[in-house]
């Protein structure tokens, strides 16, 4: 009997750190999301602004420390995908976060169990 307090403890102790490292991980994937989200965001502008240019504006892109020449079709074409890009990364990090959110009800869980077994050992005790 005097063991199973302390095992009791242990896996208490254990799952409190499981819960608030799933904690940290969820919210990473916000602070991930919101990034992901305003970069989007900032294509999105770039792109309306690019559809009030004319076809024959001399344009530039920037590709790492330089700007090439190029046509507003191909700008426009870039900016759709850096946007459908963001999208599959949103769409990756909410899956990642829900299934971080299921993992933490089941901690959760398990936790109250772990309490009420401990409550009920104590009841039986006395």
């Amino acid at each position: 009997p005097s063991v199973f307090p302390f095992v009791n403890a242990q896996a208490f102790t254990e799952m409190q750190i499981n819960k608030l490292e799933t904690t940290k991980k969820i919210n990473m994937i916000d602070m991930k999301c919101d990034v992901v989200k305003t970069g989007k965001h900032k294509y999105q502008l770039t792109e309306k602004v690019t559809n009030s240019l004319s076809d024959d504006t001399r344009v530039y892109q920037s590709v790492g420390r330089m700007f090439l020449l190029t046509d507003v079709q191909n700008i426009r074409e870039d900016l759709k995908a850096k946007q459908d890009k963001c999208d599959k990364a949103i769409e990756l990090l909410e899956k990642k976060k829900e299934f971080l959110q299921k993992s933490l009800k089941d901690q959760e869980d398990g936790l109250r169990e772990l309490v009420q077994q401990r409550k009920e050992a104590d009841v039986s005790a006395k």
